[in-house]
């Protein structure tokens, strides 16, 4: 029997390429691991080929770098067989659209930055085929993030509060805004799809924040079901006090041996609004990366780890997606109770 599988996302992955701007003669690599999705390498390659563009889909050896179990979590440093491979990375950089498909991406490597500096462009796609048409991105999201990015760019204070008891104030001076929107049309530029949220990279944060039973916890892909207390102090945590919960993060941050690990990363808020916030209970873990939770419009996202700006390298990424909270600009709100204000 035929495998008709890819035939579905086909007219999904056209569109998605025709978002990220792919012009005739241009040049595209699909980029897999032999555990990436069969039929999502056919789609990207079939599209690719009816737009027009010379498309080489390229497998590479499986295996991350982390110390830790790191599938589909976003915390890794991409696959090693790219990481150590000269020839992977110029085929990379020689190309105009990178569309990859491995099951890490290579989000908080080195080597991307190198990569975009080519002017290479990337769209990393890594969750469930439902996921993605549902949360296939519209040109107009690109003005509402952009919208989001410039508040925070020109503001100096972000504060964070919640019924929960969350009340946490954010140094916005140098913390480089930055958005997704789920499509890469600009040379140089990495995206993943699906994404729609605005974040930055401060430096210095101060607080507490609550997490409420219902928020995500990421990479676990767990929802919170007793309150945790993160005490904050000069964008480190100081403290954790809680359930199961707190315990599971004390232990994270133990075990990594990392000295960044409760260091906050990036902060910011999500605007995708197809995103469904029970999907993380909906799929088995392997399925997902977890955008659903990570862009819901109207949360309230942060991390720990790695810090681009600062220079800090990590392997000790934690995402928390949380709702019910009130995002305010230098005083301008832009979620209020978990929802997004619209204008």
């Amino acid at each position: 029997m035929f495998d008709l599988s890819s035939v579905d996302l086909l007219d999904a992955f056209t569109r998605e390429l025709e978002l990220c701007k792919l012009k005739e003669d241009e040049h595209v690599v699909v980029l897999s691991e032999p555990g990436s999705r069969g039929d999502y390498v056919a789609a990207a390659f079939g599209a690719a080929k009816s737009l027009g563009a010379h498309v080489i889909a390229a497998t590479v050896p499986g295996g991350n770098a982390s110390p830790s179990d790191s599938t589909r979590t976003g915390s890794g440093p991409g696959l090693t067989s790219v990481l150590n491979d000269s020839t992977a990375q110029d085929l990379l950089k020689s190309a105009d659209l990178v569309v990859d498909l491995t099951q890490e991406g290579f989000i908080h490597a080195p080597l991307q930055q190198e990569i975009l500096k080519a002017g290479t462009r990337i769209i990393f796609v890594c969750d469930a085929p439902d996921v993605l048409i549902r949360n296939l991105p519209q040109e107009g999201d690109k003005e509402r993030v952009l919208q989001a990015a410039g508040l925070l760019k020109r503001s100096e204070i972000m504060r964070v509060t919640s019924d929960a008891g969350t009340d946490l104030t954010v140094q916005l001076k140098g913390a480089h805004p930055e958005f997704q929107v789920g499509f890469a049309d600009d040379p140089g530029r990495w995206d993943h799809w699906p994404s729609t949220m605005v974040l930055c990279w401060p430096e210095f944060s101060d607080g507490q924040l609550v997490l409420a039973e219902g928020d995500i916890l990421l990479p676990f892909k767990e929802y919170v079901r007793d309150p945790v207390t993160l005490h904050i102090a000069d964008g480190h945590i100081e403290k954790i006090s809680g359930g199961a919960e707190a315990k599971l993060l004390e232990s994270f941050f133990e075990d990594a041996d990392d000295q960044w690990a409760r260091s906050l990363s990036h902060m910011g808020w999500g605007l995708m609004k197809s995103a469904d916030w029970f999907a993380t209970a909906l799929y088995g873990k392997g399925e997902l990366m977890g955008m659903d939770a990570r862009a819901f419009a109207g949360n309230f996202l942060w991390s720990t780890g790695p810090h681009p700006v600062l220079g800090r390298e990590s392997y000790a990424h934690v995402d928390i997606a949380m709702r019910g909270c009130t995002v305010s600009v230098d005083g301008t709100d832009t979620v209020v109770g978990g929802r997004l204000v619209e204008d």
